[in-house]
């Protein structure tokens, strides 16, 4: 399938200035996804070109973006009230090119929490949050202090976790996810590590996850438009 795609810019903050997207959104879309990427890769990272593609497929859009720090060619991200301000950025950018179309965001680890972050800030006007393995914690240090603000966010959020993921302790994520009631739901992929990686003996490929997650999210947008 040939993917139509359109590079955008947008300013990420006034501090920050302009930083590049990707904006892939098929013909017949109903969903867009803003989707931001982790803090060690840029939006050109294989899982979020692949897991972009499968959207397509499915007729989800998604905005991909930078974050400053990766614009710059720095490795160590920016301090979180920039990142947060780049998220806000991000969604306005893609209200003016979603239309009727439903909106939603999150992104991979940083980029999702950071996401949630915003709208705990204020709201960020979005149908969900959706979170490619949240990072609860530094690895190998487990604590469930950075899900005090998923307390605040005002939208429906998805988690999609491997139970081998070093930056999220399902015993201590499961307990948010309760808390949370009916705002959250959890997605679980067993033996899946935080980049959804499985081990080799399993017999599944990276695509064949990658598949099951792009579904699973569908599913989950079309319960919360």
């Amino acid at each position: 399938m040939k993917i139509l795609k359109r590079n955008i810019t947008f300013t990420a903050s006034k501090s920050s200035g302009e930083v590049n997207g990707i904006l892939h959104l098929p013909p017949d879309a109903k969903y867009l996804y803003v989707f931001a990427h982790g803090a060690g890769a840029g939006m050109n990272h294989s899982f979020m070109e692949k897991v972009s593609a499968l959207f397509y497929e499915e007729g989800i859009g998604t905005l991909r973006f930078n974050f400053p720090y990766v614009e710059k060619g720095k490795k160590s991200p920016d301090p979180a009230p920039i990142l947060i301000q780049t998220i806000r950025s991000a969604v306005e950018a893609a209200k003016k090119y979603s239309g009727d179309i439903k909106l939603f965001a999150g992104g991979k680890s940083m980029g999702g929490r950071m996401t949630s972050m915003a709208d705990a800030k204020e709201p960020l006007g979005v149908n969900g949050i959706i979170f490619f393995g949240f990072p609860l914690h530094a690895p190998g240090k487990p604590s469930n202090e950075r899900a005090e603000h998923l307390y605040s966010v005002s939208a429906p959020m998805l988690f999609l976790q491997g139970t081998r993921d070093k930056l999220a302790d399902l015993k201590l994520l499961n307990p948010v996810i309760k808390k949370l009631k009916d705002k959250a739901e959890i997605h679980i992929v067993d033996e899946a590590d935080h980049s959804f990686h499985l081990p080799k003996s399993l017999g599944r490929t990276d695509e064949e996850v990658q598949k099951e997650l792009v579904i699973k999210v569908k599913e989950w947008m079309v319960k919360n438009s």
